[in-house]
């Protein structure tokens, strides 16, 4: 598939949960992002392309921005450099000798040149001393800010809902900055009511993180929190902090691959889907309704859960 800063396709839906949906009478969907964007894949997409039309306005060659050393955000910003002939940096947080993962040796290979910082230096990324330090080493660069979490992700993140999304009464989706949900309550229809599934232990903060993006983004606070109306967080699948699993997990995650033939990442859509099934059963839907689960791709974060599990997730 070729990208172009003009790529906002819409991402396929594919039917899941059918024997519990016959049961509870309730439709559930989920949105395929995963399937958006090859590499560049899911909410990354979304997030970065606004970046990578600005940066090429702006005559950058350089892409910089932050991550961890199994960061789905500096994968994919490492394959959008090479796919769009930008040179990237990463600031990766961790000391060199733990950088030897496969999402940081493909960053390489994508020719993304790592600086390693200690917990600390990064904590300060988001200073203005912090940024000037790093344009006194690398130069003249296009910031994007850990996890496309700025106004041009969150507008990127308004292509998500389109008009085939239009009939579902609840949308759900995996939260880690709040951005992608805040797009998408950009974007809704009347009827849209949201479910955000925090990843993080404690998430019932993001709520407030997200009304604030909402804020900067239509620089209007009394219709901002308007949106809260429409959207609520549910802190009850974070399994324990971020990216962190259990084995009811990843049993879950297996059985829902051999039942709808789509593999979950354990961080962020594996936690919602537990969390919606569970829901289900619960009776939290009245029959009939119909519920949209927002699949937001990092597939390949499934191979550091793996790793520090010392298993196969999926056989």
């Amino acid at each position: 598939m070729e990208l172009d800063f003009d790529f906002s396709p819409k991402a396929p839906l594919t039917k899941v949960f059918n024997s519990l949906s016959v049961e509870r009478g309730i439709e559930v969907y989920m949105l395929r992002e995963d399937l958006v964007g090859g590499d560049i894949q899911g909410n990354k997409w979304r997030k970065l392309r606004l970046h990578l039309h600005s940066a090429r306005q702006e005559s950058q060659q350089t892409l910089l921005s932050f991550g961890g050393v199994w960061s789905n955000h500096i994968y994919a910003v490492a394959a959008a450099g090479k796919a769009f002939g930008f040179q990237t940096i990463g600031i990766i947080r961790a000391e060199e000798p733990e950088g030897s993962t496969e999402t940081l040796e493909f960053a390489r290979q994508c020719g993304m040149k790592l600086q390693f910082v200690s917990r600390a230096e990064y904590g300060e990324r988001e200073q203005d001393y912090f940024k000037a330090w790093l344009h006194d080493i690398h130069g003249s660069f296009h910031l994007i800010p850990e996890g496309g979490a700025d106004f041009l992700g969150l507008n990127g993140c308004m292509d998500i809902l389109s008009d085939h999304t239009r009939a579902f009464d609840v949308i759900t989706v995996p939260c880690g900055t709040g951005t992608t949900l805040a797009g998408m309550l950009l974007s809704m229809q009347p009827r849209h009511r949201f479910i955000g599934f925090s990843a993080v232990k404690g998430g019932a903060y993001l709520e407030d993180e997200i009304i604030t993006k909402l804020n900067y983004f239509l620089m209007d606070r009394a219709s901002a929190e308007e949106y809260r109306a429409f959207f609520k967080m549910e802190t009850d699948y974070a399994f324990g902090g971020f990216a962190k699993v259990n084995d009811d997990l990843i049993q879950f995650m297996r059985s829902f691959y051999e039942e709808d033939q789509i593999k979950l990442d354990p961080v962020y859509t594996g936690k919602m889907m537990f969390g919606l099934k569970e829901m289900i059963v619960n009776g939290r839907f009245v029959p009939g309704t119909k519920v949209l689960a927002v699949h937001t791709g990092g597939l390949q974060g499934i191979k550091g859960i793996e790793k520090r599990g010392g298993m196969e997730l999926y056989y």
